[in-house]
């Protein structure tokens, strides 16, 4: 099956099917979704040269801007989440942060809390924002133009402020998971696992590349923003069990290589650190056997997720042997990487999996279509997201 299916027919199917290259059609935006997509649509565009490619990728930035940039239709509110007006909204689209897309309204205030309900409400995810702005620093990078990275760079700062706070008696911030649609309050108040971690490397990611840009303005720096998420990082153990959130550390750990190669970033203990929350998180998930349970009772898009991040081992490995002077202690974070390489058998056997047919046809998978197709699409060509 796997020659059938390619990650360039999987997006052009994904630009007609969610309304980006049919007018006729009401936009089917999601934040998480869409950034992977635009990343997919960079690479083919790399890959092939076709213009067509990078045109969906703009296309597809200036319509998650108009959608999730502003309230939803049928909500108490409307017009741009940042209240901005005119020309000033659309030079700014990111200064209100972003919808998730979600299928139901947020929760107003006031409403008791449904657990299972508020899973299919709108809001803001911080972990969302910040894939969003990987894809608009991915995309000023392909462009080599700034002002993408400038909108990731403003939405990095309104995330921040709203998204942090410090605890009574505390001594250092922590992190609401979901906010309102505004940002003003905190929908779930629990902190995501991997969020400071996430935000810290989405946030020297996005400095790094404001360094190559001359445009870029100083009101813009995230030196306050890196310090107080470097000290919510100290100490964490980043393990888990599931499948995308080892994927993230994965992803995560790539990008740090490539910044520590390419900026001289001084973060050797931390990404050790991480090679090592993600040896024994392989190792927990391998246990659990659950690539072996039945179609139905799997989230392929959590799967492929780790599939993503599996594929980052050989570039990690390639880029610390070729620039070893760069790094530290190199024959100790590649023998980290060898022992983590026994791992990439999954990625053949999750992509494998999920490019049967018969498998595509269950009720898991449709009920998440469109992030499932886009996250596959993501691991059969992964350089649009993995590389910097």
């Amino acid at each position: 099956m796997r020659q059938g299916i390619s990650a360039q027919t999987i997006m052009n199917d994904y630009a007609a099917s969610t309304g980006l290259c049919d007018s006729s059609k009401e936009p089917r935006r999601y934040l998480w979704t869409d950034a992977f997509a635009v990343c997919n649509y960079l690479e083919l565009y790399v890959k092939t040269g076709e213009q067509s490619f990078l045109q969906l990728a703009l296309k597809l930035v200036a319509q998650v801007h108009l959608t999730l940039g502003q309230h939803r239709k049928g909500s108490l509110h409307s017009g741009w989440i940042s209240g901005l007006k005119g020309e000033q909204a659309a030079q700014h689209p990111t200064q209100g942060g972003l919808r998730i897309g979600k299928q139901l309204d947020e929760r107003q205030a006031g409403e008791p809390v449904d657990e299972a309900l508020e899973w299919n409400r709108d809001g803001q995810y911080f972990h969302y924002l910040t894939k969003w702005m990987h894809a608009l620093n991915r995309l000023s990078r392909v462009t080599g133009k700034s002002r993408y990275n400038q909108w990731a760079l403003e939405l990095a700062k309104v995330a921040h402020a709203a998204f942090t706070y410090m605890p009574v008696g505390g001594v250092a911030k922590r992190m609401y998971w979901k906010m309102s649609v505004d940002l003003s309050r905190p929908l779930v108040p629990s902190m995501g696992q991997h969020d400071p971690l996430d935000g810290l490397i989405t946030y020297w990611q996005l400095q790094a590349t404001a360094q190559d840009f001359a445009t870029s303005p100083s009101a813009l720096s995230l030196d306050t923003e890196i310090a107080e998420l470097l000290v919510m990082c100290a100490g964490q153990n980043w393990a888990s069990d599931d499948p995308l959130g080892i994927g993230g550390l994965l992803s995560d750990a790539c990008k740090l290589v490539q910044m520590i190669a390419a900026y001289k970033l001084d973060e050797t203990v931390l990404l050790e650190s991480l090679l090592r929350n993600i040896q024994s998180s392989l190792e927990s998930f391998t246990r659990h056997d659950s690539l072996n349970h039945p179609a139905e009772y799997r989230l392929a898009f959590r799967e492929l997720g780790l599939a993503i991040g599996l594929h980052a081992i050989h570039r990690m490995q390639n880029k610390i042997a070729q620039q070893s002077e760069d790094f530290a202690r190199a024959r100790q974070l590649l023998a980290a990487l060898d022992k983590l390489s026994s791992f990439c058998r999954l990625q053949q056997a999750i992509e494998d999996f999920w490019l049967e047919a018969d498998y595509q046809s269950v009720k898991s998978w449709r009920d998440h279509h469109d992030i499932n197709s886009v996250m596959l699409a993501t691991s059969l060509a992964p350089d649009g997201y993995l590389q910097l």
